[in-house]
């Protein structure tokens, strides 16, 4: 394959400049019961559009709230090199416009939660593209599925750092799927502004309150709601604080 794998999970990576969202190198070592357990259960949580601008907006506009189902998606990947068992793990959003088609798989992925959120994905759906594990960590794009889960290929191969000896090609443990450059976002939103409207939100009720990048800091992949999506993808238009 021409790229290096987009592996984030058996770990999502610590995001620099976020100590109160510390990532570990590689994530949580439970067992593959322990993890298929927690992958079983749904996440917690909810999003009520609360925050006051936000509701403001959203009530001039004349919108129902939405309903609690994660239809978006946020994508972890690291901009700077990092060696792992020799590979560099390097993947920016330019490596990925680079592609052929600014089209690639999305593997090495190897958390069980994070694996059932790629098999959950659908056609089409939009991701944030989330530059992590940097000096600055945030939002730099759009992408989206253009091709749902199928069996991840790194699994069997040996020479790759996210060989798996105990996957089957008969059941395969780990899946993966093809996501195409959409569009940089107009500003960079960093980390920091995002977990700001987090911190406000927890106290106000607004929809960023539950956000997964902070109730589940180590998972590469995270879902989020329609009101989280249209939230973090507002404040592109805002200037930077």
């Amino acid at each position: 394959m021409p790229w290096p794998s987009r592996k984030r999970d058996k770990g999502a990576v610590a995001d620099k400049k976020e100590p109160d969202a510390k990532i570990a190198k590689t994530e949580e070592e439970t067992s593959d019961k322990e993890e298929e357990e927690k992958a079983a259960k749904p996440p917690a949580g909810s999003s009520k559009s609360g925050w006051k601008n936000w509701k403001k907006k959203e009530s001039e506009s004349g919108g129902e709230e939405s309903k609690i189902t994660y239809c978006h998606w946020l994508l972890k990947s690291e901009p700077e090199s990092r060696l792992e068992k020799g590979v560099d793990v390097k993947f920016s959003v330019d490596d990925l416009k680079a592609q052929p088609n600014q089209t690639t798989c999305w593997d090495g992925v190897r958390n069980y939660q994070a694996r059932n959120f790629l098999r959950s994905m659908k056609l089409g759906q939009q991701a944030f593209f989330y530059h992590s594990n940097c000096k600055e960590p945030g939002i730099v794009a759009l992408v989206k599925i253009v091709k749902e889960a199928y069996p991840d290929h790194t699994q069997f191969d040996q020479k790759d750092p996210h060989y798996d000896s105990t996957s089957r090609k008969e059941n395969p443990k780990w899946s993966m799927v093809d996501v195409q450059f959409v569009r940089m976002t107009k500003r960079f939103i960093p980390l920091s502004e995002i977990k700001a409207h987090h911190l406000a939100h927890k106290a106000d009720g607004g929809p960023l309150k539950d956000m997964m990048l902070f109730t589940r800091q180590r998972l590469s992949i995270q879902p989020l709601t329609q009101e989280e999506f249209d939230f973090v993808l507002s404040l592109e238009e805002e200037k930077p604080h």
